[in-house]
């Protein structure tokens, strides 16, 4: 299939005669034809297809199919039939009222395409180039942050039922590739406990019969690894997709205890980052975020919050769900960058808002990060104690600090935290420390015999000594109310456009899902700022309205 561009994208006459007649006052996709022209072209695409070959529908029109698909809601079925039946779609896209539009199946087909070529942020760099060129968007304003889970495409599975279906796929599998191997070294039991789907039957409740469940699947799971990797079984069988996915799960799920298969305990499994939750969604994984307990993804929406322009979606950034937010700041910074949209100001939450975010977005992108910093939990070194850090003196350039009572540290060495980043441990010498009668209220410890600090390099200890200071006065608190908004615009995605269930597998087309969205929300919320729709008030219950009252 080639790309062969036809036409020159101007609505047909008769199209626009019909669409103004029909709506006078304009709607969504007529009034964004207006104001922002044609914004996809074929020529855009063009590298997704080959020279040769049968031509394929306008990729131009296609993409803006998919950022309608997404404001709507709609399926590939209901976006194939809007093309076909709705005039206004008809309008944006210049069609003439006679065409009859293509197959859904053609979406799907084009967004493996965009997939494939890593072409999903192109769609929302171009609705963000027309925003621009009109004046809607710029950098060097106000932006905020926030991100939301993102649930998996296929069904979640507790560990019981991961175990058992991860088997039933592989042996599927290789009874697809390999039938008359199988036959003849299959149990007979395997075709009654695995010829259906785990949740077809239900697991027993009392915990002895599980774990009987649990030894059973893996003694099963065990045996069938044993006979695939032997020398004498075929060589196809090693190389299936599925057997992988059942020698992972089985190692991180199950072990040797006096030649018999046991179930490793809790502590004793892979961390959430690499631990497989799905034999069908290999790339999603499991994490935890505050009361929420969830199997997927996560993505991190960036919005401008200008109070003289319309707030638009700059970035879509989707991580799997185990990413910490703490790591954030400089992938969005870097996406932001990208656009040319970088902000002058940023406001997060707490988790996005540590040392080497903070002194690295303003080294790097010369963007002032805002957020709420955790708080110091160690006595001894919070920033108000009598001898907390900030009453130590620090000379960077000589490699010193210099305590309260006047005494100088000894030794000044880089090290490595648990988590692997750089600090400076500080060390005072014991026959400094001993002799003083303060001793135990410098020292935590029940023989304390001489201080220790932990200090950040110098650019991140003085960042945060700066923002410490600024988030303790009443005008940054009440500024920080700013950043409150952007849950209104998770709140908006997820009821417009389904942001915390993915429609695909996959980190690549969860992320293109969300590219999609972020589109699909400018050009909704671009046709609010064209229509004077004033934003939605936050909701308050009659109850809490009356507590001032009270």
């Amino acid at each position: 299939m080639s790309m062969q561009p036809k036409g020159s994208g101007e609505i047909p006459a008769e199209t626009m005669r019909v669409a103004r007649a029909a709506f006078p006052k304009g709607c969504l996709a007529i009034r964004l034809r207006d104001e922002l022209g044609q914004l996809f072209s074929d020529e855009q695409f063009a590298g997704l297809f080959p020279v040769r070959g049968r031509p394929a529908w306008s990729p131009g029109r296609l993409a803006m199919v998919l950022v309608l698909q997404f404001v709507e809601s709609l399926t590939d079925r209901q976006a194939a039939e809007a093309v076909r039946a709705r005039i206004d779609w008809k309008y944006a896209l210049g069609l003439e009222l006679a065409d009859c539009g293509f197959d859904f199946s053609v979406l799907s087909e084009f967004r493996d395409r965009l997939v494939e070529a890593d072409e999903g942020r192109g769609i929302l760099d171009t609705v963000l180039i027309a925003a621009r060129d009109r004046g809607l968007v710029a950098a060097r304003g106000r932006a905020r942050t926030d991100s939301t889970h993102v649930l998996l495409a296929v069904r979640e599975l507790n560990q019981l039922g991961l175990v058992e279906e991860t088997l039933r796929a592989a042996l599927n599998a290789v009874a697809l590739v390999e039938p008359g191997w199988l036959s003849e070294h299959a149990r007979p039991e395997w075709f009654k406990h695995y010829a259906t789907r785990a949740d077809d039957s239900r697991f027993p409740r009392e915990r002895s019969r599980r774990d009987q469940v649990y030894r059973r699947i893996g003694g099963d799971g065990m045996h069938l690894l044993r006979m695939i990797w032997a020398q004498e079984a075929p060589s196809l069988l090693r190389t299936l997709p599925e057997t992988e996915v059942l020698r992972q799960v089985w190692v991180q799920h199950f072990h040797m205890v006096d030649g018999e298969v046991a179930r490793r305990g809790p502590k004793d499994r892979p961390p959430g980052a690499t631990r497989l939750v799905s034999p069908y969604e290999l790339e999603a994984r499991n994490s935890v975020k505050g009361d929420i307990r969830w199997d997927g993804y996560k993505v991190h929406v960036t919005e401008t919050c200008d109070p003289d322009a319309p707030h638009l979606v700059t970035s879509m950034v989707t991580t799997v769900a185990s990413v910490s937010d703490d790591r954030m700041a400089a992938p969005v910074h870097a996406e932001l960058a990208r656009r040319g949209l970088l902000p002058r100001e940023h406001w997060v939450d707490r988790g996005y808002a540590n040392g080497g975010a903070l002194a690295a977005a303003r080294r790097d992108h010369h963007v002032d990060l805002h957020g709420p910093l955790k708080q110091v939990t160690v006595p001894h070194a919070r920033g108000d104690a009598t001898f907390g850090q900030d009453a130590f003196t620090i000379d960077w350039d000589n490699q010193q600090v210099t305590c309260p009572n006047g005494a100088v540290s000894t030794q000044w060495a880089q090290r490595r935290s648990e988590e692997g980043l750089p600090t400076v441990r500080v060390r005072f010498s014991p026959a400094d420390c001993r002799p003083c009668p303060q001793l135990r209220e410098c020292v935590n410890s029940a023989r304390p015999r001489q201080r220790e600090i932990n200090l950040r390099p110098r650019d991140e200890y003085e960042v945060l000594k700066q923002a410490r200071t600024l988030q303790a006065t009443d005008e940054w608190k009440d500024r920080y109310k700013i950043r409150a908004g952007v849950e209104g615009t998770v709140s908006q995605a997820v009821h417009a456009c389904d942001l915390r269930r993915s429609r695909y597998r996959g980190l690549a087309k969860t992320s293109l899902q969300h590219q999609l969205t972020g589109a699909a929300l400018n050009l909704i919320r671009i046709n609010a700022w064209l229509t004077d729709t004033p934003q939605a008030r936050t909701r308050t219950s009659p109850l809490t309205a009356l507590r001032p009252a009270v």
